[in-house]
């Protein structure tokens, strides 16, 4: 405890005791003794009593102060209190030898009578009083309550807000400038956005009794467009459609409709939930997948287009032979060149040069040009052309009555049926190879008895996929009969060389015919005049 001081009275007498510190406290204050002193008016040789109280940190002292006889001294304390009245401290001196101690309600009382209305530490007062004295030291004994400061409302977005492209890195390090992942996808119920509220805070009271504020905090509201609902409570944004979010001015937006100047190197690939429109151009080697419409406004070059509904193009295709369009819907462009179209409904254009077109339902090649030159043209209910072929000589065949996606898929099974021949093939070999060895008396390894069991296994696998495969080789072939009503026409001329598929049977243009129509008729392709 620190070191500390009494005053000592005997007749005609006043001193003061000096006790040295312990365990590590401080020494005794100059400063508390004068001060004290000057407090009781005691008179006293300063030169000594300094000389004493530099002693004193290491042994008891006594100094005679006056040769006077006064009252013995009560105990008593210093007051002091922080300038922002927020925390007190006592400092306790102890009584003259004989002379009286206060009580922990005498310290109560005065600090009530000093205003002292809040935080008032009753527990540690009392403590003081229960044990004994660490006199010449600072005790707090009443402390104000700290204002809880708040926090500002802040919103959490569940999508990223920073538009700026980012082109996404490939697993060597290179950066792909086509996957700049500048779209935010959103599907229907999820969570675009929370509020997390405001917090007040708390208020807090000084010593006095005196209400401290704390800051204030800043308020939030969310912010959003159409597509969108707010929970009852106002903290939640939740998308009401498939489509894409963005942060705009602190405005939540959800369309379900992209809509980009270019794709090119500023936006990369896109694939998208909703529809897309393109206000200007696709470039080449770019590629845009929607799974609701896709209308570009400009041009596209050897791009790839993939619409679960329609694929609409203002002013043409130009596929570069590497270019493609599919639709689940149809597919409407002024023009195709170059570029493979495949569409589950119709396809319409004004002109088609050297393209391989697939519609589910018709091709309709109309307008002031309105030809098919070169390529290929497939459709299942019919082909409708102002002009078929060229005069040039270049190949051009159209098949109608014929599911174009069938005539795939049979290929498909031609191709897996061959490959699987040659695998079994290969694997009869080796057990017609090993059959003979053990006819000859050669005794098989565990390892070969496994391997050979395999082997087995894998034949009857193989022989039983190959058997469904051709059921259903010949099934489609049932059906590549041709649809009945299924024809060509041609509203002004067809070339020749230009071949006409109806269903299973064909036939080739030999001459140039005007106004004609080709349909199936007795088991061969027949050309009339349109009506």
């Amino acid at each position: 405890m620190n070191g500390y001081f009494r005053l000592m009275h005997e007749e005609g007498k006043t001193g003061i005791q000096l006790i040295p510190p312990t365990e590590g406290g401080d020494a005794i204050s100059i400063n508390d003794v004068t001060e004290y002193l000057s407090m009781k008016d005691i008179v006293y040789d300063k030169n000594l009593l300094y000389k004493a109280v530099a002693a004193s940190a290491e042994k008891k002292m006594a100094v005679l102060l006056e040769r006077r006889t006064t009252l013995p001294e009560r105990e008593c304390y210093k007051f002091a209190i922080t300038p922002d009245n927020m925390s007190a401290y006592v400092r306790f001196y102890a009584p003259s030898v004989g002379g009286e101690l206060m009580t922990a309600d005498e310290l109560i009382n005065d600090l009530e009578i000093r205003g002292i209305r809040h935080g008032i530490l009753t527990d540690v007062i009392r403590e003081c009083f229960a044990k004994r004295r660490d006199y010449c030291k600072d005790i707090l004994i009443a402390q104000g309550t700290e204002p809880v400061q708040g926090t500002d409302a802040y919103i959490k977005y569940y999508f990223n807000t920073d538009r700026k492209a980012k082109p996404a890195l490939k697993e060597d390090g290179s950066v792909d400038f086509f996957q700049l992942n500048v779209v935010q996808h959103c599907d229907k119920g999820d969570v675009l956005a929370r509020l997390i509220p405001e917090d007040p805070g708390k208020d807090g009271m000084n010593l006095l009794g005196q209400r401290l504020k704390p800051r204030d905090v800043k308020k939030a509201v969310l912010k959003y467009g159409n597509n969108i609902k707010i929970s009852e409570d106002n903290t939640t944004l939740v998308s009401m459609v498939n489509g894409h979010v963005e942060l705009i001015e602190d405005n939540v937006f959800v369309s379900d409709v992209l809509t980009v100047e270019n794709v090119d190197n500023s936006t990369g690939n896109i694939d998208y939930e909703g529809s897309v429109q393109v206000n200007g151009n696709v470039g080449t080697n770019f590629q845009v997948k929607a799974k609701g419409n896709i209308e570009v406004k400009g041009v596209v070059e050897g791009a790839v287009l993939e619409a679960g509904e329609n694929i609409i193009i203002a002013r043409g295709v130009n596929g570069m032979g590497k270019g493609s369009l599919k639709a689940g819907g149809n597919i409407i462009s002024k023009f195709l060149q170059s570029v493979f179209a495949q569409a589950d409904g119709y396809i319409a254009s004004e002109s088609v040069l050297h393209s391989r077109l697939m519609a589910g339902t018709e091709v309709n090649i109309d307008g002031r040009k309105g030809f098919i030159t070169g390529g290929s043209v497939c459709a299942v209910n019919s082909v409708n052309v102002k002009t078929l072929g060229s005069a040039m000589g270049a190949d051009t065949v159209v098949e109608v009555g014929i599911d174009p996606n069938l005539n795939v898929r049979l290929q498909e099974i031609q191709k897996q049926i061959e490959e699987e021949h040659k695998e079994i093939q290969s694997i009869q070999q080796i057990l017609i190879s090993t059959k003979k060895k053990t006819a000859q008396g050669v005794k098989l390894s565990p390892e070969q008895l496994q391997y050979l069991q395999t082997l087995v296994e894998a034949n009857q696998i193989k022989s039983k996929q190959v058997a469904e495969l051709v059921e259903e080789m010949e099934r489609l072939q049932s059906q590549m009969k041709g649809k009945s009503g299924a024809c060509v026409v041609v509203r002004d001329t067809v070339h020749p060389g230009t071949k006409i598929c109806i269903g299973d049977v064909s036939m080739t243009v030999q001459r140039e015919t005007q106004y004609c129509k080709f349909i199936k008729s007795g088991g061969d392709v027949k050309m009339s005049p349109i009506v």
